[in-house]
Formats: C-alpha cells, sequence, structure tokens
C-alpha cells in the first residue's frame, strides 16, 4: 500500500499565496502607522505652533504696556498707522487671513472645491494670521488670539492631510475639524472644551461628531501645550458657589443681561459684516486702509478714555475681576464692547473669544454690586458665561471653556443654567449664530470671487492638402 501525499502541506501555489498576503498585510500595516504617525505630528505641532503664539501675544501686551506707560498719548499714532498697516499686509499679501478665523475654517467644512479649500488653510495664511494679530494686540486693537488658532490649528492639520494623499472628502474635512478643535484645546488649555467647541460650533454631520481623528489632534494638542508651559489654568482657579435658592437670582440678571448684550453685539457684528450703509460702506469699499486708519483712531480714544483697559485682549482685566483683585466701572465693558465692534470692523485679523470674556467679566462684576446675596465671584462667572454664549450661541461650549478655565466643577450647574438662558435671550435678538452667519457671508464672498479662466486650448492646425 502505498503512502498518500499529506493534503494539508502547503503546496507551492499556496505558499505564494500566504506570502503574498503576509506582505499585502505588512503593507497596509506600514500604511497606517504613517498615517497614524503623521496625524500625531500634526497634532503636536498645533499644541507647539499654539504656545508660540501665546508667547508672542503675551510679548505684544508687555511691550503695548510700556508704550502706554512712556506716553499714553503716543497710542493716536501707533494705533491708526498699524491699523493701515495691518490692513494693508492683509488684502495684499495675505488674503483670507482678515476676521477671527473660525467662521473661514466652518466654510471650509462645507466648500466642495477643495482648490478654494486649499488657498483659505494655507500655510501662508496661516503665518500670516499669527503675525497680524500679534501685530494687531501689539497696537492696541480689542481682539483675541484664540479664534485666530482655531484656523492655525485647521490650516495645519489640512496640510498634513495634503501630504498623506486623502482623497476622501469626509477624511479632510476629518482634519480640518481635528485641527481646529486642537487648535481650540491648546489655546485655553481646556481640552473637553475643545472637543465640546467641534461638536456644537464646528461639526454639523455624526460621522465629523465621532471622529476619532478629532479626538486624537485635541489631546496630542492638549498634551503638548500642557508639557511646554505646564498645567495651567487660563483664568487660575476660583472655589465659589452658587447654592439653590436666592442665590439663583444671579442666574436670572446675569442671563437676561448677558444675553441682550451678547445678542445686540453678534446682530450688530452681522449687520457689519453685509456692509455699512451711506458714508461709512462708501469708504470701505472704496478707501478700506483710510477706513482702518480711522477705526484707529476711534480705538484709542476710547483706549485713553478707559485708561488703557481696552486695549489688547482684556485678559489681565478679566483675571483681575474673577479674582476679585480689581473692580471696574460699568464703562469698562460698554467701551470695551465698542472697542471690539470697531476693531472687528476695520477688518484686521483677531478674534473675539478673549473680548468677549473680558467684556462677559466686566457685566458680571457690574452686576455682583446689586446682588448681595451671591458672592462675588460666582455673578462675575455667571457674567462670564452668560455673554460669550451669547455671541458664540454655543451654550455647551461656553459653559465647558469657562468651567475649565476657572478649575471649577461646583458651579457647574449655575453656570448651564446662565448659559442657556442668555442663549435663548440672545437667539430672540439675533436669530442666525454669530460664527455661522460670517461663514455664509464668506462663502457668498467666495462664491461671487472671479474664478480663474482656463487658457484657451490652441486648435490642432489642419492637416495639410496633399493631392492625389
Amino acid at each position: 500500500m502505498t503512502d498518500r501525499p499529506d493534503m494539508r502541506a502547503p503546496t507551492p501555489l499556496r505558499r505564494k499565496h500566504r506570502i503574498l498576503h503576509l506582505r499585502r498585510s505588512a503593507r497596509t500595516t506600514t500604511t497606517q502607522w504613517r498615517r497614524t504617525l503623521t496625524i500625531w505630528l500634526g497634532a503636536v505641532l498645533v499644541g507647539v505652533v499654539a504656545v508660540i503664539f501665546a508667547i508672542a501675544a503675551d510679548w505684544a501686551a508687555r511691550e503695548r504696556s510700556r508704550m502706554i506707560h512712556w506716553n499714553p498719548w503716543v497710542m493716536l499714532a501707533v494705533i491708526p498707522a498699524g491699523l493701515a498697516l495691518s490692513t494693508w499686509l492683509t488684502r495684499n499679501f495675505f488674503k483670507g487671513a482678515q476676521g477671527s478665523g473660525i467662521p473661514q475654517t466652518i466654510a471650509t467644512l462645507h466648500i466642495e472645491n477643495f482648490a478654494i479649500v486649499d488657498r483659505v488653510l494655507a500655510l501662508r495664511i496661516a503665518f500670516g494670521k499669527i503675525v497680524l494679530t500679534t501685530f494687531g494686540l501689539l497696537v492696541g486693537a480689542s481682539i483675541g488670539r484664540e479664534g485666530p488658532t482655531v484656523q492655525v490649528g485647521a490650516a495645519i492639520m489640512h496640510t498634513f492631510s495634503r501630504f498623506l494623499g486623502q482623497s476622501q472628502i469626509s477624511a479632510k474635512r476629518g482634519m480640518i475639524l481635528a485641527g481646529g478643535a486642537a487648535g481650540v484645546s491648546a489655546a485655553f488649555n481646556t481640552p473637553l472644551a475643545g472637543i465640546v467647541f467641534a461638536i456644537e460650533e464646528l461639526s454639523h454631520s455624526f460621522e465629523q461628531r465621532t471622529s476619532g481623528t478629532m479626538l486624537t489632534g485635541v489631546v496630542l494638542s492638549g498634551v503638548t501645550a500642557i508639557a511646554l508651559v505646564g498645567n495651567y489654568t487660563y483664568f487660575g482657579h476660583t472655589d465659589v458657589d452658587v447654592p439653590l435658592g436666592i442665590a439663583w437670582i444671579a442666574v436670572l440678571t446675569c442671563g437676561i443681561v448677558g444675553g441682550v448684550a451678547g445678542g445686540t453685539f453678534s446682530a450688530i457684528l452681522i449687520r457689519a459684516s453685509r456692509g455699512l450703509p451711506g458714508l461709512a460702506g462708501r469708504l470701505i469699499m472704496n478707501h478700506p486702509v483710510a477706513f482702518a486708519a480711522l477705526c484707529g483712531l476711534v480705538l484709542a480714544i476710547i483706549g485713553i478714555a478707559s485708561h488703557g483697559a481696552t486695549y489688547g485682549t482684556g485678559y489681565t482685566q478679566a483675571r483681575a475681576i474673577i479674582s476679585g483683585t480689581e473692580h471696574y466701572p460699568a464703562s469698562f465693558f460698554v467701551l470695551k464692547f465698542i472697542a471690539t465692534i470697531v476693531s472687528y470692523c476695520s477688518g484686521i485679523p483677531g478674534g473675539l473669544f478673549a473680548p468677549s470674556l473680558a467684556i462677559g467679566a466686566g457685566i458680571g462684576g457690574w452686576v455682583a454690586q446689586f446682588l448681595p446675596h451671591t458672592t462675588a465671584g460666582a455673578v462675575v462667572l455667571l457674567g462670564t458665561v452668560a455673554y460669550f454664549s451669547a455671541v458664540v450661541q454655543a451654550p455647551l461650549t461656553a459653559t465647558v471653556i469657562v468651567m475649565e478655565m476657572c478649575d471649577n466643577q461646583q458651579v457647574t450647574l449655575a453656570l448651564l443654567a446662565t448659559s442657556f438662558l442668555a442663549f435663548g435671550v440672545s437667539r430672540m435678538i439675533c436669530a442666525n449664530p454669530l460664527y455661522g452667519a460670517l461663514a455664509d457671508r464668506f462663502l457668498e464672498t467666495v462664491d461671487k470671487a472671479p474664478q480663474p479662466v482656463p487658457a484657451p486650448v490652441p486648435a490642432s492646425p489642419a492637416p495639410p492638402h496633399t493631392s492625389t
């Protein structure tokens, strides 16, 4: 009886198929790891750039304080010249860098033509955003760096997306979303706020909301920021509470006052984005640099009237109000309100987050003197979250940002109630969310922009006539 061959023994053909399968698996694994490491590197870079941006903004604030200490009247020349130069540079070299940066990021999540997205989120525009925002803070504009950091983060992650050669639209948008969320996380050192902001404000689809890329970007950028500057809280630690009972009168008061103020602010900016009527509108259209200089003169007058309190982000004033070390009159938040609107209308790059927090803190500090049954520090936090929520119309984001920035979970329920009340009041005044409306306006501008006309294709020469 002859032995039969073992059918389980690999034949040469089976061995070849197994080797090919292993090679394909190895290539797939290598590609996945390369993609993952590239995303990680992009998120870390967002954190590094956000920290550098913050250091530059702090330097600008110190240098501006030195100028004011030397002679406060010098701002009558510095701010008009500075805003005029910033507007000229933006319009001639960094088109797309103007404004907050958040509307542009939202718009890129809806633009189908990725050639336009490539221009809006180019690294050159991101660089201009950082430089010109820092310059605006140096000369005294009432702007912040947090909104611009969102566009910078989105630009960095979009660049890495192009490097990976991603072709799926959902994957590209997921990287943009991750960059924007990472920018918020690193700018405020508030990782949870970055996630909530991406879900509530930037994202509008379930797939993007559940993106693991976004979570990875937020965590890594936040960890990078902590590694570079330490585990700090934006406004320090506050230990205040709003117990249920009569103290909740502050919730109603701040929610209504902050909602009215924030809704009015948003309505004014949305109206301004569509163009101002009359002489102002013609001046902006025909002489934008001169109009920016005029805005600078108004900012200088406001700054002198407020003894310099309205210049810059307002971070120092907000932190002092929240900690209770300084008390500002109602004129502070009124003048800061006006200064922020004027700064935005000038057309220079700069965000609205930090000035809004300062205005809200000013409102809370003013309201606190009329509410003796509630701790003053708690009322300030409620005023801050109310105004901020009313401006951005994103109540969850506002609550989480203020909660994380002050390292206080005791007051979370009161913050939520105030934030949602202010959101409702703001919607009655301004039906459209600010950033969404500005993003729509940006999309309209993109649609109306002249598209490059392709070069005509030369007609192929007729074949020479040959006689038979």
